[in-house]
């Protein structure tokens, strides 16, 4: 085997700066900017060592089979935590049925939108995107075959290839099927809803683990594209930063004031009015769990009682998630198809619009959560994972706009839900005092 210095070199040098990245993180240096860092470094590193990067590329490889090997049980875990967590059929069937039905939504308008916007402006057209030489491309399947595929078959198979869909598919059923026995014997459920609640928050501890990892592997990862590439070749990726902001701010303001003018015939500037500090603080701190206090803190200044707040806004963190789980997952799926050339029709794109919907039904509000449900994605519709990585630095930027997006769509459906199950104090609403205090009525704008 004949060893290139030049690649001995650049591991070298690829080591080093990683060993700079570990120093700004024990400096507690924010992971953003670390990741933003980290960018720079890869490209000085590619232009630096243009062509002998072959040493370097394993470390973001090596990182994206570890994303790909979390996906299936993270999935499984969220999905059936998500629906045993509505304790009884009764509950399913009202506002937990609702609450579902409005944030899946959310996720499928934002995936629709997102293809809407991103499709005319050839997003990813000229990224001419430089893949592993062990890629191996997937056919997206005829729509027939992907209703047929929909279902379980044999789930182990299934999750061993990273077939996603009738893994959600799985879950669900027995996710209802826990909720349903829990009314007759709670007891006999009660171990399995203890270890499905143990599992996840380890799976999740690891996948915090490798999310660190984020800032090495972006530098790996970035170096060898522009080794290849060219640093020329990078600049598709702006596009994608302005887009993807576009698309949050046309989330988060405008289809969200539809559905409160439409579904719940209130006046969507006094919901802003109450929600503005909860999507601040999640626009700062770039997190849909730690937003959760803020938000029904929000909720309740703005008349939703704590019982459709307490139990809505929790759930948004792990159902729909439309900036995560919808814009971003397409957007990167648009600039994938386009950058590789691949021929995509009508009824295709339907089929992604699907999957990411259906995927945003396992969606976890962690750190990571759209590297997550893109790596769903992508693994569902046979595209390459290191197009989600090569993402990332300008992800961390985006992110900020996704969690508010997401924390918004959270606390749209939560205001919905409670117009609908009359739980709406419409004085506190409108900024008045109520004549009766702690009296929750249907009332109109």
């Amino acid at each position: 085997m004949k060893v290139s210095y030049l690649d001995v070199l650049a591991l070298l040098a690829a080591v080093l700066l990683i060993g700079v990245l570990i120093f700004l993180n024990k400096k507690k240096v924010d992971f953003g900017l670390r990741t933003i860092l980290a960018l720079g470094f890869g490209i000085v590193l590619g232009v630096v060592f243009q062509g002998h990067t072959s040493y370097v590329a394993p470390i973001g490889t090596i990182y994206a089979n570890m994303i790909s090997a979390f996906v299936v049980p993270l999935l499984v875990c969220s999905v059936i935590t998500s629906i045993t967590n509505l304790e009884n059929i009764n509950k399913l069937k009202t506002i937990g049925l609702k609450s579902v039905l409005l944030l899946v939504s959310t996720t499928f308008i934002a995936s629709t939108i997102t293809l809407l916007v991103s499709l005319p402006l050839g997003i990813g057209k000229g990224a001419d995107i430089v893949l592993p030489d062990n890629y191996k491309p997937k056919e997206v399947p005829e729509i027939t075959q992907v209703i047929t595929d929909l279902f379980p078959q044999n789930f182990f198979s299934q999750a061993a290839s990273n077939t996603i869909v009738p893994v959600i598919i799985f879950s669900l059923m027995i996710g209802v099927a826990v909720v349903m026995l829990s009314e007759k014997d709670p007891e006999s459920v009660k171990p399995f809803k203890a270890f499905i609640e143990s599992t996840s928050k380890i799976i999740n501890k690891v996948i915090s683990y490798i999310i660190d990892f984020t800032p090495y592997a972006v530098l790996a990862l970035v170096a060898n594209a522009v080794s290849n590439s060219g640093p020329k070749k990078l600049l598709p990726l702006l596009p994608v930063l302005v887009v993807a902001y576009v698309l949050c701010i046309i989330q988060t303001f405008g289809v969200n004031s539809v559905l409160i003018g439409a579904l719940a015939k209130l006046n969507p500037f006094r919901f802003f009015k109450h929600i503005w500090p909860a999507q601040v603080i999640a626009f700062t701190i770039q997190s849909s769990v730690g937003s959760i206090p803020t938000t029904e803190k929000c909720l309740k200044k703005g008349g939703v009682s704590d019982n459709i707040s307490s139990f809505v806004v929790p759930l948004g963190a792990n159902i729909g998630m439309p900036g995560c789980a919808g814009i971003w997952p397409t957007l990167l799926a648009v600039f994938a198809i386009h950058g590789l050339g691949i021929d995509y029709s009508i009824g295709q794109y339907i089929i992604l619009i699907l999957i990411t919907t259906l995927v945003s039904i396992g969606t976890v509000g962690v750190p990571g959560t759209a590297t997550i449900t893109a790596t769903a994605v992508f693994a569902a519709a046979g595209l390459p994972i290191e197009i989600i990585v090569l993402m990332t630095p300008i992800s961390s930027i985006v992110d900020m706009a996704r969690t508010a997006t997401n924390v918004s769509a959270s606390a749209t459906t939560a205001l919905i839900v409670a117009k609908k199950e009359g739980e709406l104090d419409m004085d506190q609403y409108n900024g008045r005092k109520s004549d009766k205090k702690g009296s929750y009525v249907k009332g109109q704008v």
